[in-house]
């Protein structure tokens, strides 16, 4: 019988290692796996390296893992921002380092890994430092830049609903890069609110189809708004 249900987040979290690559869904706060995050931090891990939107808001979630010293890189699009401090820290320090990509070519790089594609040409970039030592290409009038896809060997993601086959539902923009980071990782890790029986899941309205999923855990919510 398949169920991917788990007991806790320390067990879900047990076996990833020094060194590993972890993509962390969420749009700053929105939709970013708290709980797996402070898990990571028990674990007091090292040298990861980081893919996520941002460098980790506040004094919270991925902010307090950067601060911890467990990250060496972190691949994001928006690395600085009003509360981003423990990353201006570590960085002006020399402590981490920032692989900076646009948010469209984050999500696409992110999606090409999941999909099987090899590269992809895009015009994001182009004639930026951000493309620097990078093939580019003229075509059709336009100059485009190479990029090759961002895989993982885990993906932590929240979602709002989960079977024990592992397909999940989102709630609104806590969706964001959930489903994409879902299939480009070895190992996707996955926190909930809510589990349901197989069949209460209508197959029209699953996002992340549970081949994509390897292990949930449910995680009460403090959000009243994930009650609705």
């Amino acid at each position: 019988m398949i169920n991917k249900f788990r007991d806790s987040v320390d067990d879900v979290l047990s076996d990833i290692p020094n060194g590993a690559t972890i993509m962390i869904g969420g749009f700053g706060l929105a939709g970013q796996p708290i709980d797996l995050i402070d898990g990571l931090l028990r674990r007091q891990l090292s040298d990861l390296t980081i893919v996520n939107n941002n460098a980790g808001n506040a004094d919270e979630g991925l902010a307090l893992l950067v601060k911890s010293g467990a990250v060496r890189k972190v691949i994001c699009s928006f690395p600085r921002q009003v509360d981003s401090w423990h990353f201006d820290a570590k960085y002006h320090a020399g402590e981490i380092e920032l692989e900076l990509v646009p948010q469209g070519n984050l999500a696409e790089r992110i999606r090409a890994a999941g999909a099987g594609i090899g590269a992809f040409f895009t015009p994001s970039g182009y004639g930026t430092t951000l493309a620097e030592g990078k093939e580019t290409r003229h075509i059709d009038g336009r100059d485009y830049v190479l990029e090759f896809p961002i895989k993982a060997d885990y993906a932590l993601i929240k979602a709002h609903k989960a079977d024990r086959w592992g397909n999940l539902l989102y709630r609104k923009t806590s969706r964001n890069f959930g489903p994409i980071m879902a299939m480009a990782a070895t190992t996707t890790i996955v926190q909930v609110p809510y589990l349901v029986e197989l069949g209460e899941l209508d197959p029209e309205n699953i996002v992340t189809p549970g081949i994509f999923v390897d292990r949930v855990v449910q995680v009460a919510s403090t959000n009243p708004k994930e009650h609705s």
